[in-house]
């Protein structure tokens, strides 16, 4: 590293990272080396009947302040021995740094994903069923689609969804019966799925689709893009540590090689305000 390819390596992990996850597809990102990110607001306004020459009581218009404190991280810490280190080509060393990016990539995306508890629950009965989860099916997955619009459209932010869009991240095998029920409508719709399949991020009926291996078990996730805010450490992030004959514990010494460290800290929030545009689909 330091003896031929640091700032290569640094660059290739660099451009990895940059490559759009589905993180950066679904939320608001916010690069930055504060430690708590502010989202201030106001008590909403509502409008009440008047009676000419009555009085009336005002109300006051406070300021709650919502936070996201950046303090979670993520670290990939690897070593290799200097022997091995000597030996590795270019391409050996490249082909670590993708891997240290997909790794911390994975990671982020799985620790938004298992933010469930902090959005709008969406459950059976938002499709017009009895209590309880919802057996993604076929024939339902058009119901599931057009409540997340209804619900939406409730929580008056319609107009929010027309800027940012709409989106659902399905696990894979529900993604399939996605599929399966877009090729099976008439006209074009199915004519553009029968030649292309569907991919990860096609747009259907208005919303755009993605799935994920790395899901929490039980829950699915919808709603308005850009309003779940992920906060990331500036500073740290795409950032490339190497440490000199780290100690190792396992081997009650120190080790004749290089440490390789990388990692990011990061924060989510779904702001008070805005919440109820997100949804915890809770599947079986």
């Amino acid at each position: 590293m330091a003896i031929v390819y640091k700032n290569e390596y640094l660059t290739t992990l660099q451009e990895r990272l940059a490559d759009e996850s589905l993180v950066e597809k679904v939320c608001r990102m916010e690069y930055t080396n504060t430690r708590v990110i502010h989202n201030p607001y106001l008590t909403a306004s509502t409008a009440s009947a008047y009676l000419r020459g009555s009085g009336y009581t005002p109300a006051a218009v406070e300021t709650t302040d919502d936070t996201i404190t950046i303090s979670s991280a993520l670290i990939v810490p690897q070593y290799i021995d200097r022997a091995d280190m000597a030996q590795k080509s270019f391409s050996d060393w490249m082909l670590m740094a993708e891997d240290q990016a997909i790794s911390l990539q994975e990671g982020l995306e799985t620790a938004m994903l298992a933010s469930h508890a902090s959005w709008t629950d969406f459950t059976n009965v938002s499709i017009g069923g009895s209590a309880g989860t919802i057996t993604v099916s076929e024939s339902n997955v058009e119901d599931i689609i057009t409540g997340i619009k209804r619900e939406i459209r409730e929580a008056k932010a319609g107009k929010l969804a027309n800027r940012n869009g709409i989106f659902i991240i399905w696990r894979p095998a529900d993604f399939e019966l996605l599929e399966k029920y877009a090729a099976a409508q008439g006209f074009s719709v199915a004519d553009r799925v029968l030649i292309n399949g569907v991919d990860r991020g096609v747009k259907l009926f208005g919303v755009e689709h993605y799935y994920s291996n790395l899901i929490a078990t039980g829950h699915l996730f919808g709603g308005v893009k850009n309003v779940f805010h992920c906060g990331i450490c500036k500073d740290t992030y795409g950032q490339v540590v190497e440490t000199e004959d780290p100690y190792l514990a396992s081997q009650s010494g120190q080790m004749s090689a290089l440490g390789i460290i990388s990692r990011i800290d990061y924060g989510f929030e779904a702001w008070s305000n805005t919440d109820d545009v997100l949804f915890d689909i809770t599947v079986a």
